[in-house]
């Protein structure tokens, strides 16, 4: 049985980040009573140096792409059909996953929306089902499997020459970081296209923003305050024909080695934002978290760190997953003349004018498709078909090994800098992989002050 809150993550961060911004859209867009002194503007970057995507509402039509989902859960099944609308002569023809019954709601789905059936003998599954899938004649994947595999699968595609979507995040560890780093470099040399599931970077509202930030209209970056706290997530309860690897996997979110911990599995959005918009990495962190009230898996419910970046630049970063608590999912960095706060999609002086709002309603009103889910589909799709390069992977993983540092710091109480972090032997994906029993005490959950954690045997 699966628990759920009422409140999903998809519907916290659409009425958190989306909805009630007013305002004016553009990157040169000032609102008028506020116009005066703009031309002293100092820009952080050139735009011309930075990735704008193209936000239209349908990518090109062209030759069918047809492509495979290997991961056919929640999100894999959502990601399938945020394909499909993305535009004219795109195919779901392989659907590969661990288990049966993911794989048939992710059918099932498919046939309802758009009576689209994948038959039987393209449906696969095990752990090396993403094998089969890569091998079923598509051009492209979509790899939404629990996050430890993700680097394993990613370099599986790009061998076997595929473009890809990766969910986020796309790595638990830093021997999974390394993997896509490494991955991508060799996707970019074969020309293949990888959009990841960091969508805030395909909507509108963020890219908006980040072109204001980039002009020069908060001057220069001095600090940040990134948050994604809410209710508890899903778990599942054990029935008793599951094995100990089948309960895990299926209560994925729920297990450090699984998910990398909600401060890398969801919090990475936040953290991808404020890394997105600095253009820096971070040179350590110092944090701290408990487990209090999850009611399965062995990660915690609770982080707070303090991420030190280049040039002395502080970011507070806090998440958490606990029922009964306020709640808020969103960015706020401070600048040396104002500052930016995506709750409300505004950017204020240091007296609290408001220099620049997004006009969700104009967006609305211009454009047929504001979904950022689909949107990123968009991008990937025209960049496939115009033969043009996209490579997220890299900017991505340095997201989540920020993540990373941050939750080993609350982890083992030690200040954690990114050398170390970036040179661990820290490796979560255990050795034998297959549906049986396994040692669950080496599962534990970590307390900070005693040691640094090992290397997964």
């Amino acid at each position: 049985m699966t628990k759920k809150n009422s409140l999903s993550r998809r519907d916290f961060f659409t009425t958190t980040a989306v909805v009630g911004a007013v305002g004016t859209m553009g990157a040169s867009v000032v609102l008028a009573s506020c116009a005066a002194g703009a031309e002293k503007l100092v820009p952080l970057q050139s735009l011309a140096g930075a990735y704008i995507p193209d936000l239209v509402d349908k990518a090109a039509d062209g030759k069918p792409l047809k492509a495979g989902v290997i991961g056919c859960g929640g999100r894999g099944s959502g990601a399938a059909q945020n394909f499909l609308d993305a535009g004219p002569n795109l195919q779901i023809v392989a659907l590969g996953d661990l288990f049966q019954d993911r794989i048939d709601d992710c059918r099932k789905g498919l046939k309802e929306k758009f009576n689209v059936e994948v038959p039987d003998d393209m449906c696969f599954t095990g752990f090396d089902a993403y094998k089969k899938v890569l091998a079923a004649g598509v051009d492209l994947v979509i790899i939404a499997t629990p996050p430890v595999f993700r680097p394993a699968h990613f370099e599986a595609a790009v061998e076997a020459g595929k473009h890809a979507f990766l969910e986020k995040p796309i790595c638990v560890d830093p021997v999974g970081a390394r993997s896509i780093m490494a991955t991508a470099k060799k996707a970019e040399a074969q020309g293949l296209c990888v959009v990841t599931g960091t969508q805030r970077h395909h909507q509108r509202s963020y890219v908006e923003s980040f072109k204001q930030i980039q002009s020069g209209l908060i001057g220069e970056i001095v600090s940040g305050n990134i948050y994604w706290n809410q209710s508890m997530l899903w778990y599942r309860e054990r029935k008793p024909e599951w094995t100990d690897m089948e309960f895990m996997v299926r209560d994925w979110v729920n297990w450090k080695w699984l998910s990398g911990d909600h401060i890398v599995e969801q919090h990475v959005h936040n953290i991808d934002v404020f890394s997105w918009f600095f253009g820096k990495k971070p040179v350590k962190a110092v944090g701290f978290g408990a487990k209090q009230r999850r009611l399965s898996g062995d990660q915690y419910d609770m982080f707070s760190i303090d991420f030190e970046y280049e040039g002395g630049v502080h970011v507070h970063s806090m998440c958490r997953q606990i029922d009964g608590c306020v709640n808020n999912v969103s960015e706020h960095i401070q600048g040396t003349k104002g500052s930016w706060d995506s709750n409300k999609m505004e950017i204020v002086d240091l007296q609290g004018k408001v220099l620049w709002k997004f006009d969700s309603e104009k967006e609305k009103a211009d454009f047929k498709q504001t979904n950022p889910y689909v949107l990123e589909h968009v991008d990937l799709v025209n960049h496939i078909r115009a033969n043009t390069k996209i490579n997220q992977a890299e900017e991505t993983a340095i997201s989540c090994l920020t993540g990373v540092m941050g939750r080993q710091s609350a982890y083992t109480g030690a200040e954690v800098t990114w050398e170390e972090i970036s040179s661990s032997t820290l490796n979560y994906l255990p050795e034998k992989l297959e549906i049986g029993p396994v040692d669950m005490s080496s599962y534990v959950i970590m307390v900070p002050g005693k040691a640094k954690e090992e290397k997964k045997a």
